[in-house]
Order: structure tokens, then sequence, then C-alpha cells
């Protein structure tokens, strides 16, 4: 627990002869309020905290991030502070760390870890996922943000990145290599990331035997605890030696063809190629993580809990896109009042029914086929309001206009035939009885008042004003004329619920 922090300064490394291009340095580092968060991020996911380490230890040597020059207090410069919380969140998965949590890890105020928190956002090191939020008379909801790698540190080390899935979103690209001008600087960032920056000790007693003094400032003066006895939480007990700091050797074999150039830790060829092999649990909260951020009544839930739920597919070896597809098939609710205890439901026996590739390609396919049906269904009603709204004549709204347009055009159609319709029309009128009888009288009537109950008025508007006050009284006239004048306006409608 004893040591103080290393100088902040990193020096730029001197490009070697090699038949890369020297990387270019970035000029400045920030990130505006509305570019932290991860859909709108331009660096990448670190894939673990000790890539994720690397990074801020660029950041707090290369001096490109300012905080002073972006806001007036806190404080003044990206310090060994900085980087003892950033330690704390390498550690956490997912990273949802609470301000009480890192202020009882770090020794902090709540507000000098609000501001080493919006320092490390402004530097491009996290990315809001969730925003924590305090709702009155409730529990605080804690934030949870996304480690990334800025796309300066990518550019000052020469890092050459790939995007291995085209539909995936940017800051999801892997690291296919590097140029040589950065090692040098890569083996050094390497170095510190292993190492654990303690909090320093406060001054001694000046009361306090001097030789005992002098052995605290000596102690005080190690900037690495790699070799001390310390207590970790992922052991039982103490360990003589930190697992962070040693060193792995190469075989006799390697030593004695003079292959072995390098002491700094290998990797595995996964890891160097970007990809990193997963266990049971690290494919569930995989598949967790993605159905969070694809699914829209998914967004804000708990990761953990989403990786629980969805524990039986995953180890079946469904992707996020057989989970889509399989939803579709089932079908999803209108409203949602908690996603996790929807998703459990839906997938309840999902990877027995769906229990071979075959068949999961299938559900894909049918889920893909529904979503473009539905794209050219919104085509086709924006086409036709289109050519509704915009289109050269409009038809009228008024029925007394709509009955003299039908009028102008039977007129029309008789002129085209002859005059024969007409002549129809004048011998069916001839046959009928001029008055129509009490019992039609009385059917007519009833039938014009259940009709006016359902809210339609055809059978009083389609005869003359004068003939219908006749035939169905002044009161069933006055109820239609009311109806009519509703039907116009927005805030009344007949005949639907």
């Amino acid at each position: 627990m004893r040591g103080t922090v290393p100088s902040a300064t990193v020096a730029m490394p001197i490009p070697r002869a090699s038949v890369d291009a020297a990387a270019p340095v970035p000029t400045g580092l920030y990130v505006g309020e509305a570019s932290q968060w991860l859909s709108a991020s331009t660096g990448r996911i670190a894939l673990d905290g000790y890539s994720w380490m690397q990074a801020v230890h660029w950041v707090a040597g290369s001096g490109l991030y300012e905080p002073r020059r972006y806001r007036s207090h806190g404080p003044r410069s990206f310090g060994p502070t900085t980087v003892r919380v950033a330690q704390e969140l390498a550690q956490l998965s997912p990273c949802r760390p609470g301000i009480s949590y890192l202020m009882r890890r770090t020794g902090l105020s709540e507000r000098s870890v609000e501001y080493h928190l919006g320092m490390m956002r402004e530097a491009g090191l996290l990315a809001w996922i969730v925003k924590g939020t305090r709702v009155s008379g409730g529990p605080a909801q804690v934030s949870e943000f996304a480690r990334m790698i800025p796309a300066q540190f990518d550019v000052a080390l020469g890092i050459r990145t790939v995007q291995r899935d085209e539909t995936a979103p940017a800051y999801t690209r892997a690291v296919s290599g590097f140029g040589e001008a950065g090692r040098e600087l890569m083996a050094k960032l390497a170095k510190k990331a292993a190492r654990k920056v303690r909090r320093p000790r406060p001054k001694s007693s000046s009361k306090r035997p001097t030789k005992a003094s002098g052995r605290g400032v000596e102690q005080r003066s190690v900037t690495a605890v790699s070799h001390e006895v310390r207590c970790t939480p992922m052991q039982v007990g103490t360990s003589a030696s930190s697992s962070a700091g040693t060193t792995s050797f190469p075989p006799e074999s390697k030593l004695a063809s003079g292959e072995a150039k390098s002491h700094t830790p290998t990797k595995s060829k996964a890891s160097r190629s970007g990809r990193r092999s997963l266990n049971t649990v690290g494919r569930r909260y995989q598949l967790a993580r993605e159905l969070t951020l694809e699914i829209d009544w998914l967004r804000g839930c708990s990761v953990p809990r989403i990786a629980w739920v969805a524990r039986n597919v995953a180890d079946a070896g469904w992707t996020v896109t057989d989970v889509r597809a399989w939803l579709h098939v089932r079908g999803q609710a209108a409203e949602v009042r908690r996603g996790s205890g929807l998703l459990a439901v839906l997938l309840t026996g999902a990877e027995r029914v769906l229990d071979t590739p075959q068949k999961r390609t299938a559900a894909v396919e049918q889920w893909r086929g529904a979503q473009e049906a539905a794209r050219r269904h919104r085509i086709q009603q924006v086409r036709a309001r289109t050519e509704r709204y915009e289109g050269d004549w409009n038809a009228p709204t008024s029925r007394a206009v709509l009955r003299e347009v039908d009028a102008a055009f039977a007129q029309v159609r008789d002129a085209a035939t002859g005059g024969r319709r007409q002549a129809e029309v004048d011998a069916a009128d001839a046959v009928l009885p001029l008055e129509p009888s009490e019992q039609e009288l009385a059917e007519l009537r009833a039938a014009a008042a259940s009709e006016l109950m359902r809210g339609e008025t055809t059978h009083i508007r389609c005869m003359d004003p004068h003939m219908a006050l006749a035939v169905f009284g002044e009161r069933l006239v006055a109820r239609a004329a009311q109806l009519d004048a509703g039907s116009r306006s927005s805030l009344m409608t007949y005949g639907r619920r």
C-alpha cells in the first residue's frame, strides 16, 4: 500500500529506421459533450482493462488533453489521481461504477470523483452507454460506461484497425497490426499498465524518529508495487509478487536459437489478431450486451440480468440475429413494463424449438423477409399520402359539392352513351309510385334513426332538404345536421371505438 505516483510525462519515441513511415503526432485531444455517447464516439471499444490502461497512461503522458483549457474549475491536469480512478474502472465488468464505490476505493470526495470521470469522458477514454438518473423518492440509477481507446492513440502509435463486420458499428473495429515507429512507446505503456499505482501516504509527523521517518520517505519514492506484498480481490490471502508484473520467460529452445528478443509479456495469436476466445460466461455477457444495444425495449436493462435470462440460447451458440428472428416468430408485446421479464418469457424453450442451425437460418430469412415487406408497405403509404396531398386535384369535402360533381359526371356519361341512361332513369322514376305509404314511411324513419345511432346520415342527406323534412321529420333532420357538423371536426369520431 506504499508508494508515490510516477511522473505523468511520457516522451514520444524517436522512430527507428523501418519500412513503415513515422506515425503523425496528434495536436489535440478533446471530446465535446454531445459526442460523449457510445453511438457518437470516434474511438473503439477496449477489449480488456489492460489495453485500456495503456491508452490511459498515454493520455496522461502525452499532454494532449488539458482540463483547464476547457473548464474553469477542477483538477489542472490529467494526473496520477485520474490514473488511480481509471485503475478502479478497469477492474469492473461491466463498467457501472457508483460514486460512493469510487469514493470508498480511492479516498476521494464526491466532487473529485465526478471531476475525474468528466475528464476521462472529455479525453475520449469513456463513453456513456446509460446515463444515471435520480428519481425523487426512489434509488438513484448508476451510470454505465464503455471503456474507449481514442482514435488519436491509434494514430500516434501507428496502430492499424479493421472492421471485420461491415454491419457492426464503427466502434467495434479491431486491431490488425501496428507500425514499427510505435513499438518502443507501446512497450513503455505496457510496463506502466502492468503496475499498480497506489495512493500516496500522508506525510510523516516530525515527532517520529528520524530513522523511521527516513525509511518512510524512501518507501514513498517507489512508484510501483509490482514486487511488493499486497492483497488482491481475486486472490485468497497475500502474494509475494504481482501477477500483473511478472515476466514470461521463453523456453530454452528459443534461448538457444537466439530468437527470444523481447522480455515483454507475450500474447496469444487470438489477442494479436484482435479476437479473444470467450468462455461460456463471456459468450453470455457478449450476447446480453448486443441485445441491450440493438433491441429498443431492452435499453437500460442490466447486462448481467440479461446474460442470465439468455444463458440457454447463448450456450446453444445463438447470435443476436437469431434472437431477433425468434422474437419476430414468437411475437412481441405492444407495451413493455419490464424488459428482462418479457425476454425471459419469450425465450422459454427457444433452444429446443430451433435446435439446429438450419432452423435458425430459416427463421432469420423469415424475419428479414418480414422486414422487407414492412419497408415496402411504408414506402407505399408514403407514396399514397404524397399523391393525395400533392396531386393536381383534391376531392371536395362538402356533400353538396360531391352530389353536383357526381351529377356532372353522370351527364357526361349520358352524352357519351346517347342519352340511353337518362331514358332508363326516367322510365324507372315513372314506374315508382309518387307517394309512399305510411308503412314505408315508418320503415324509412326507423332505418334513418338506426343509422343516426351509428353516426351515419346517408338516408337523410341523399334526399332534397324539403323532401327529407317531410319524410323524416324535423327531429331526425336536425340530428343529421349535428352529426354532419361534428364529422368535419378533428376532435370527434363517429362509428368507431
